[in-house]
């Protein structure tokens, strides 16, 4: 009998909802208050039709706005927003959106559920469920460790020398890297 026990969190488990959102239309200053006032980093843009078309974060803001010397008060969330807003099902395993962000090299994407916008899911909300991740897999690996197959190297951290590994392997409940792999065997 064989325990498979693979953790795929889904982007739904670490996207933060509701979206705030505002219209294409709406003075940049809005913008900014409504961050503030919500504590998010971004705000999503709407056309008439309530339709999702991008974003404006705060970098937006940084950089389309203050550091070209613009007056806040004349510029339009449509002038400063970052178009299209990429998106990704809420049901996409977090892997699959970490690369689509790495890719693109964007921090937050939009989640739809139902073709519906219902969250956003940003670098943060990652870092935040990383130990989460981790206690999983750990456990998963004291579970699977008491068999001989095969497992599947991952990217990170030797739990034993510290060094980061592109080839880490789960052994006895520790992820170690090719080089403390070898001296175990060697013991």
């Amino acid at each position: 009998m064989s325990l498979e026990l693979e953790p795929k969190m889904m982007v739904r488990e670490a996207m933060s909802s509701p979206v705030f959102a505002v219209e294409e239309g709406s003075n940049i200053t809005e913008v900014a208050i409504l961050m503030k006032k919500q504590k998010l980093g971004a705000i999503v843009i709407n056309n008439s039709g309530g339709q999702p078309v991008g974003i404006v974060t705060e970098r937006d803001i940084v950089h389309r706005v203050v550091a070209d010397g613009k007056s806040p008060h004349g510029v339009k969330a449509s002038e400063v927003m970052s178009s299209p807003l990429r998106v990704v099902k809420a049901e996409t395993p977090i892997v699959d959106a970490m690369r689509m962000m790495d890719k693109l090299n964007i921090r937050r994407l939009g989640v739809t559920y139902k073709g519906q916008l219902v969250g956003i899911i940003s670098h943060k909300d990652i870092i935040r469920i990383i130990p989460t991740i981790m206690e999983i897999m750990r456990e998963n690996s004291k579970i699977n460790s008491n068999s001989n197959s095969f497992s599947p190297s991952t990217i990170g951290y030797c739990d034993r020398c510290e060094m980061h590994s592109t080839n880490l392997r789960a052994v006895d409940g520790e992820f170690l890297c090719e080089d403390c792999r070898a001296e175990e065997k060697e013991e």
